[in-house]
């Protein structure tokens, strides 16, 4: 087997790997600790429903993506409200509606199963130049308000309502969180896949969070490990000739794992 770099595409999907490694953590840390799990859950699912909605009408599935995920997290910011104390509720509505949205669509769809399925398990050996693109831009627009709006953020995961008597814009931060937490799913699907990126927003943030001991400490170390399994994964993938997202979130999972047991008996 040759060199994994002697191809282009192996280039670009390591590019894209390290991007979306960082962007991801920077996003999953706040709502991890805000126990917002399961927003990543519904947006993807609803993202499904956008990418089968761009290949029906002949847009670029990453687009449909962001547009339908926009309006999920919308939705669920929105029925958070209405359920008061049962806000986890949001989460299931939403996510019930994008995966009967997606059945219906791909119905319509030629060859809908195997094209839906490239975004549901991920296709990063397939990254076109413009996805590249889009997955460089979010990254930089990730980290930029990250780095912005540190405290601002740092504030509102721990304490929504302190943050904003002491003057911190809550609501407009939240509504910055979750449009960003849209987008990322979107992009990160054709990498991960759509099924699988709430998993690379959750488990670098739960593997950092059982050795870290300060909120900046568990977003770096989040992301090393974040890039650690993106990284190990297209390697495994490309030798063992696994499915790279698939292959991401199992070494994800074992470190997780490995990690908690090390830790426990620590």
């Amino acid at each position: 087997m040759n060199n994994i770099f002697s191809y282009d595409f192996m280039i670009k999907a390591f590019a894209a790997a390290i991007l979306i490694a960082i962007a991801a953590p920077c996003i999953g840390l706040p709502i991890v600790l805000k126990r917002f799990s399961a927003i990543g859950d519904a947006t993807s699912h609803s993202a499904l429903g956008g990418i089968a909605f761009g290949l029906l009408i002949g847009i670029n599935p990453i687009v449909g993506a962001v547009l339908f995920s926009i309006a999920a997290v919308l939705s669920i910011e929105a029925l958070r409200k209405k359920f008061g104390k049962y806000s986890e509720i949001a989460s299931v509505v939403v996510m019930s509606a994008g995966i009967g949205l997606t059945a219906v669509l791909s119905g319509f769809i030629k060859n809908g199963s195997s094209n839906i399925n490239s975004f549901m398990f991920g296709s990063i050996v397939a990254i076109s130049d413009f996805e590249l693109i889009l997955t460089l831009l979010l990254c930089a627009l990730v980290a930029g308000v990250t780095f912005l709006l540190y405290k601002e953020i740092f504030a509102i995961t721990f304490d929504e309502e302190a943050a904003a008597l002491s003057g911190i814009p809550a609501k407009l931060i939240n509504f910055i969180l979750m449009l960003l937490t849209a987008i990322t799913v979107s992009v990160a699907s054709r990498i991960v896949g759509a099924l699988m990126i709430s998993s690379l927003l959750v488990i670098p943030t739960a593997t950092a969070m059982l050795i870290s001991k300060s909120y900046r400490s568990t977003l770096i170390l989040s992301i090393l490990f974040a890039e650690l399994f993106t990284v190990s994964g297209l390697f495994i993938s490309y030798y063992l000739n696994l499915r790279p997202g698939g292959t991401i979130v199992l070494i994800g999972t074992a470190v997780l794992v490995i990690t908690a047991l090390v830790h426990k008996r620590k």
